[in-house]
């Protein structure tokens, strides 16, 4: 069932929210662009630490995180995330998964009964595990079908139409 198929849903499009993480901008760029199509607020997730600007440490480090299971300190919380029925999660796929960052904005709030909406930057390897991440970090959402876009892609006008298209497909357009 699609978003839109339900009633009860349609009429909560107006309560959306588009949380990001992104240290390139590609995940920032891809994030715009569905805000701009399906409307809400955004918030952007920031950790305490920055990640290092260096390919080479900030490589080390997501890897280092991800097999630990470390949840880095979050900067905020948006306010009232009561309040959104639908949430998109934006995350580059570091290591086939979201990047810590994100597991740990998942990790820390409730989002039982709430529409999850993932989406993804890469390299090249696609969403690998994002969505099944996401799942285990919140059994009672209702995750959404996975957008994936190739991270120098995000900004480009074939991207903007793909993602039109994916939120007509997930019922997920104003």
């Amino acid at each position: 069932m699609s978003f839109a198929e339900n009633n009860e849903l349609k009429k909560d499009l107006h309560s959306i929210l588009v949380a990001y993480f992104s240290v390139s901008g590609n995940t920032y760029r891809l994030a715009e662009s569905i805000q701009r199509e399906a409307g809400g607020d955004t918030f952007r997730i920031r950790t305490e630490q920055a990640y290092p600007q260096k390919y080479e440490q900030l490589v080390a480090r997501a890897r280092d995180e991800i097999r630990s299971g470390y949840f880095p300190v979050l900067q905020a919380s948006p306010t009232h995330l009561e309040g959104y029925y639908a949430v998109f999660v934006g995350s580059p796929n570091w290591w086939g998964t979201i990047a810590p960052p994100v597991a740990a904005f998942l990790a820390t709030h409730d989002f039982s009964g709430k529409v999850i909406v993932p989406f993804c930057t890469h390299g090249g390897s696609g969403g690998e595990q994002i969505k099944e991440d996401i799942m285990k970090l919140c059994p009672e959402a209702t995750v959404m079908s996975l957008l994936e876009v190739y991270g120098p892609d995000a900004s480009k006008e074939t991207t903007r139409k793909t993602v039109a298209e994916w939120l007509r497909n997930t019922g997920m357009t104003r």
